[in-house]
């Protein structure tokens, strides 16, 4: 008998065909977001989710905790234009940060753009702001809701008033100035849902500042190809247009990259064919590229590329450590690599001779590092888990780094710690860890942990402060940060073995990042919970389906859990070139081994599971989760003693889509995991 009373989903006969083998998928209506019947299902399924975690008695002490802690004031690196500039403030909960420029780093700062007066709930959100070379206009975009879809508006620098222009179904792209105008990506207009419909055709167009957008010229699509993305940024100088290609739907990890001069409708191939390498340009002379590339370096190294000769020469050589990335100012070339998946950072000449290492203030991540050509110091942010974001100044001169700006946030670093661990997972590899507690922590089994973890799309989960992560800690929670394969921790190797039908190796490394948790006495199975985000979601989902013992509680949040059908939607054909596609008969056979949707069992006692999704997620759609969701309670629901809910957010996306959201929901999933462990928090 069910122990929780869920709203009944209806059923539909409908059967697909894979390679010869038949799927049913009794919930396919579910995919339909505009539907009547979607929506009343939505709507019964937070009226249980939220009746549920209304009976909490802490739930209140831990959103006011979490806004609290969240309630200081944050800033983005400053960068420069001219005289200006230019940074983000939010002031601690406002819904968005803030747009503010400056006159040198000792004026008064003045408003730019205040994306919380855009709309009622401050859902509004400022994606991108670029400025034109001479500093007359800036380019902006915003999102509404959550969605990845992007408006552009153009604003005149010196009286900050937005002109008419207004550019829409911007998506994937940049906002890239020469001459007078820009370039952008965009899709055509989408037939039937703007949230759930295939992206395809992606056009780069240029527009010219003050007219419409029906006036803007189209400057490359490839219709043969509607599976492609499109982007063009230009150089510092704006002498070049600089045109991406890249073809994930057929399976290729690299891109294409061709170059335009200032004045010519021509681009010339620097590489015309796709590949699994990638190439991205990041300085220029008149006749020169400096590229970062990925070819004959899993690890990636920077070469030259000679226009004229159309030749290539190595510049810096691939090391053993990956390189993270490569930024140029100054007259420099600055790289970061990553070291045990924390960062370390070197100057270069542009001629590729290596000057000095910057002296970070310890093990964590940093970032940033870029300016222009003419910069005599460049800014980046530091931060770890126990160490908020804090930006610094680094003088090509002196050599040095100095605090910029320190936050203030409520709370001492001094009582916590942070280890990193190496665990063995199933295949013998040795997989890193980070593991966050407060000091003084008794290894006695009974702490509440979280086990977070991502593996795919080469992304690299770095040590980084989230003040809504200090609550947990607070309460004598333990939080583990599992590097699994399929990112790019160790290089490209790390990556392809967690991808394609090596997925089942990050299962692995997650599985056994619990096992050494509990093993280790920092939790026993009954205080480690799972969580894990988009690809992360799949994660929890594939996992709490071959280990349903290993944990008391389950996060999957915005998940792929229709490993079959995710290319169906918005830009998911994109993600065929890490899982592969069902439409391949051997990718198939592997993802309908681990998809989640199809590997949920009758009679099995599943953890507490709290899924979340949210109604304007455009990347990976709500369907995935409506239709697991739908699955877990249908099969699980009579042998599960744990609640089984979904929690849809409204007018929120990919990520929580302004601060209020995003602290609600934290506050939900800290209370869900400590009421179902038994563990009550002292506030």
């Amino acid at each position: 008998m069910a122990q929780y009373k869920y709203p009944q989903t209806r059923k539909i006969d409908h059967t697909d065909d894979y390679n010869g083998t038949k799927i049913s998928d009794p919930y396919r209506w579910l995919e339909d977001d505009r539907s009547a019947e979607t929506a009343e299902w939505v709507k019964e399924q937070n009226k249980v989710t939220f009746d549920y975690l209304s009976q909490i008695p802490y739930r209140k002490q831990f959103q006011e905790r979490l806004e609290k802690i969240f309630n200081y004031p944050k800033y983005s690196a400053p960068f420069r234009k001219g005289e200006w500039f230019y940074f983000s403030k939010n002031d601690g909960l406002q819904n968005q940060s803030v747009l503010y420029r400056q006159k040198g780093l000792k004026a008064a700062p003045e408003l730019v753009i205040d994306p919380n007066k855009l709309s009622a709930d401050g859902t509004t959100r400022l994606m991108n702001f670029s400025i034109s070379k001479d500093g007359k206009y800036a380019a902006y975009a915003l999102s509404k809701g959550g969605s990845d879809w992007m408006d552009v508006f153009i604003m005149n620098i010196d009286t900050k008033e937005t002109l008419a222009d207004k550019l829409e179904w911007v998506k994937i792209s940049g906002l890239a100035w020469q001459k007078g105008g820009f370039y952008y990506s965009r899709y055509p207009k989408p037939e039937g849902s703007a949230l759930a419909a295939k992206n395809e055709n992606h056009q780069v167009f240029y527009h010219q500042v003050g007219t419409s957008q029906d006036k803007d010229e189209l400057i490359y699509e490839d219709k043969a190809n509607p599976q492609r993305f499109h982007t063009v940024s230009t150089t510092e100088d704006e002498k070049f247009a600089l045109l991406y290609i890249s073809d994930r739907g057929k399976g290729k990890d690299g891109n294409a990259l061709f170059y335009r001069k200032e004045g010519s409708k021509t681009f010339v191939p620097v590489v015309e064919e796709i590949t699994d390498f990638s190439y991205g340009v990041v300085e220029n002379t008149d006749q020169t590229f400096i590229i970062q590339t990925s070819k004959g370096a899993p690890n990636e190294k920077v070469e030259t590329y000679d226009l004229t000769a159309k030749t290539w020469k190595n510049l810096i050589p691939e090391k053993k450590e990956p390189l993270q990335g490569v930024s140029s100012a100054g007259g420099k070339l600055i790289l970061t690599y990553l070291k045990d998946v924390t960062t370390r950072a070197y100057v270069y000449s542009l001629a590729g001779k290596l000057e000095n290492e910057i002296q970070l203030p310890g093990l964590g991540t940093a970032g940033g590092f870029g300016g222009e050509k003419e910069d005599t110091f460049v800014f980046y942010t530091f931060t770890s888990f126990t160490y908020p974001p804090t930006i610094f100044t680094y003088e090509f001169k002196t050599k040095k780094s100095d605090v910029f700006r320190n936050p203030e946030v409520d709370f001492k670093a001094s009582d916590f710690e942070t280890k990193q661990v190496f665990y063995t997972s199933k295949d013998g590899t040795k997989v890193p860890m980070f593991i966050v507690y407060k000091k003084g922590l008794k290894l006695d089994g009974q702490n509440p942990t979280i086990l977070y973890g991502y593996g795919g799309f080469n992304i690299s989960l770095n040590p980084s402060f989230s003040p809504l992560l200090i609550p947990f800690l607070e309460q004598g929670g333990v939080y583990a940060s599992a590097n699994l394969r399929g990112g790019s921790e160790y290089g490209e190797s790390w990556h392809e073995q967690g991808m394609k039908l090596k997925k089942q190796n990050v299962f692995d490394d997650f599985i056994a990042a619990g096992e050494y948790l509990v093993a280790n006495k920092y939790c026993d199975n009954q205080h480690l919970a799972l969580r894990g985000g988009s690809n992360g979601g799949l994660l929890v989902g594939a996992v709490v389906n071959q280990r349903p013992d290993l944990a008391k509680v389950a996060i999957p949040q915005v998940g792929v859990m229709d490993m079959l059908r995710f290319h169906k939607f918005t830009i998911g054909w994109n993600w065929i070139a890490d899982y592969g596609s069902a439409d391949n008969a051997e990718e198939f056979k592997v993802l309908r081994a681990y998809s989640p949707l199809h590997n949920i069992k009758t009679g099995v006692n599943y953890p507490a599971t709290l899924i979340t999704t949210a109604d304007h997620d455009d990347r990976v759609v709500p369907a995935h989760s409506f239709k697991y969701a739908a699955e877990l309670q249908e099969k699980a629901a009579a042998s599960s003693k744990n609640p089984l809910l979904i929690r849809v957010d409204v007018n929120s996306g990919h990520g929580a889509s302004n601060t209020k959201k995003n602290i609600e929901m934290t506050s939900d999933i800290y209370s869900f995991i400590f009421w179902n462990m038994g563990v009550k928090p002292k506030f």
